[in-house]
């Protein structure tokens, strides 16, 4: 069923798309607790003249992404920023890993750990049908194309690499690169900041209620609310009724509906947004 906007709407267009990446525009499986991975890691560990057992590798990984996080949190203290939503660096919580051993490791051998961690954990990794598709046509419209995501930079950028979509991309902010993460408003506001954006210019398009819709409206950003196969699944049962604050609605990861959906502006013109209070929903 498609609910469209009043034609009379007062619309607005957009001129910077942020997107989620993993459930907006990847579909993933990973598994950081399956016995294989860790079995794995520690003979890694060894070929690199480390030795760990299963056991004390797990553990040791947890403590260093414990640190990190500590790390992290002191970084914004010294800003006298509060950031809710702290993110640690993998790379650090490697290097860590290597150095608490006696071996100082170069940043290529930090890269290939995680490269071979995330390969390790991934089981399943695909863009969702129309992602390609939907990232060239706002970039044909000469839109700002961006990545917003919870993310670990280490993992992503060669995932994107590997998917085809890494030159579609204007700009890429991953949260392992800041020490923040959605929902918090630190991370949104750096983004606009640095790209020198007003927020009532950017649309957030993702699949997480929370970090993506509610998390950009605090800073004033519109939000486009995909309900997917990777949602918190207790968003399922009261869709859309929960996505009061989203300007878009959408169940289902065929993103080729996304694009028409942008296109509902009537005689106002394309890649508009609705007034306050009016949405547009797609899907049953």
């Amino acid at each position: 069923m498609n609910r469209e906007k009043d034609s009379t709407s007062c619309l607005k267009e957009y001129k910077v798309f942020f997107f989620d990446l993993y459930g907006t525009l990847i579909d993933i499986h990973t598994d950081e607790e399956k016995p294989q991975l860790w079995n794995f890691m520690a003979e890694w560990f060894s070929d690199h003249g480390v030795v760990y057992t299963v056991q004390e590798l797990k553990a040791a990984y947890q403590q260093a992404v414990k640190y990190d996080l500590k790390r992290v949190e002191r970084m914004w203290a010294r800003q006298h920023i509060a950031a809710e939503y702290p993110e640690p660096d993998i790379g650090k919580v490697f290097r860590r890993l290597y150095v608490r051993k006696g071996v100082n490791p170069e940043a290529d051998l930090i890269r290939d750990t995680a490269w071979a961690f995330r390969q390790r954990s991934t089981s399943h990794l695909r863009l969702y049908a129309g992602a390609k598709n939907l990232l060239l046509r706002l970039r044909d419209a000469g839109k700002e194309v961006c990545v917003l995501s919870n993310a670990q930079s280490l993992f992503t950028l060669p995932e994107l690499e590997q998917l085809g979509v890494a030159g579609l991309f204007n700009r890429i902010y991953i949260s392992s690169d800041y020490g923040v993460k959605k929902p918090d408003p630190a991370f949104f506001r750096i983004v606009l900041e640095e790209g020198e954006w007003d927020a009532d210019d950017c649309l957030m398009i993702g699949n997480d209620y929370e970090c993506d819709i509610l998390g950009a409206k605090k800073v004033g950003i519109d939000g486009f609310y995909i309900l997917s196969n990777l949602s918190p699944k207790h968003r399922w049962s009261t869709f859309p009724e929960d996505a009061e604050n989203a300007v878009f609605c959408q169940r289902g990861m065929n993103l080729d509906r996304v694009w028409p959906a942008l296109q509902i502006c009537g005689r106002h013109g394309p890649l508009g947004s609705a007034a306050a209070g009016s949405k547009t929903r797609i899907g049953p």
